[in-house]
Formats: C-alpha cells, sequence, structure tokens
C-alpha cells in the first residue's frame, strides 16, 4: 500500500518529529540522571529526580509509543515496506525494543521521582545512567540506519520484488 504524496509526506514530517523529540527528550533525561547522582546538592538532585520523573512520563514515554506507532505506518504506506529491507526491520525491531524497556522503567523513575521529593537527602537513590545511555545508544543506532540504509533485501522482500517483476 503506497500512501499519496501529501499524506506520505505528513506521515513522514510526524515520524521524523516523534522520533527527533524522543532523542532530544533521552539526551535532556540524560544530562538531569547525571547531574541527580553525581550534584553535592540535596535540592539539585530532588529537582533532577523530580525532572527526570515528569520527562518520562510526560514526554519520553508518550513520543516513544509515537515514533513506533507513525514509523509502522510510514513503513507500511512506501515503497521501503516493514519487512521488505533488513535495516527497516533491524530499525523497527531496536524501536520497539527500546520503547519496552523504556516503559518497564517508567515506574522505577516515577518511584524514584517521589522518593526524592520526601527523601531527606535523595543523593543516596540510584541513578538509571545505564538504561539513559543505552537508550541513547539504541537511539542513535536508528539514525545511522535511517541515514545511511544499509544494502539487504529480506527474504520476503525478494519474494515481493520478483512478484512485482512478473
Amino acid at each position: 500500500m503506497s500512501l499519496p504524496p501529501r499524506l506520505r509526506k505528513t506521515v513522514l514530517t510526524l515520524h521524523i518529529s516523534t522520533s527527533v523529540g524522543w532523542l532530544g527528550a533521552v539526551l535532556a533525561y540524560l544530562a538531569l540522571d547525571i547531574t541527580a547522582v553525581t550534584s553535592n546538592d540535596p535540592q539539585t538532585a530532588r529537582g533532577a529526580y523530580v525532572a527526570m520523573s515528569l520527562i518520562v512520563v510526560y514526554v519520553i514515554a508518550p513520543l516513544a509509543i509515537a515514533s513506533v506507532i507513525i514509523g509502522t505506518v510510514n513503513a507500511l504506506g512506501t515503497s521501503w515496506g516493514l519487512l521488505r529491507h533488513y535495516w527497516v526491520l533491524v530499525k523497527l525491531l531496536l524501536t520497539i525494543f527500546a520503547a519496552g524497556i523504556l516503559l518497564a522503567e517508567v515506574p522505577t523513575v516515577t518511584h524514584l521521582g517521589r522518593a526524592a521529593a520526601t527523601a531527606a537527602d535523595p543523593r543516596v537513590l540510584p541513578g538509571t545512567l545505564l538504561h539513559s545511555i543505552g537508550g541513547l545508544t539504541v537511539l542513535l543506532l536508528t539514525v545511522i540506519l535511517s541515514v545511511f540504509k544499509p544494502p539487504g533485501i529480506t527474504p520476503y522482500g525478494w519474494r515481493t520484488q520478483s512478484a512485482r517483476q512478473r
């Protein structure tokens, strides 16, 4: 199924916007995460944890979900397809993986935000740096795949390509 050009450009614009927004929000979250675990000031650490909780719930999680959904619509509505090229398939799997891990971590981050708001010294709380750095790495990999589009057609892609040539 191919989308009409105007709708295809609209979907692509939404996909780029949500994906770049997700990446930017993760960078902001990472800055707060580093601040939370390295700050010597309890109030600064407290503020960082509370802000991390707000960003993950109201910005990162919605953008991640939107990026997966809109990216899937985008792939299905273009000649790239969803399962025809390895780079699209790997990008989809990485995005679903990142969104899944993120959604599983939302309760932990919100708990840390609540704990920091009430703790005498929030500097004793653990950070989420491993997840922050891992999420950023996965998102950067999807950007690389989107830009460089490494060659390689899946077996499904070969079948659909040869069926179109007949």
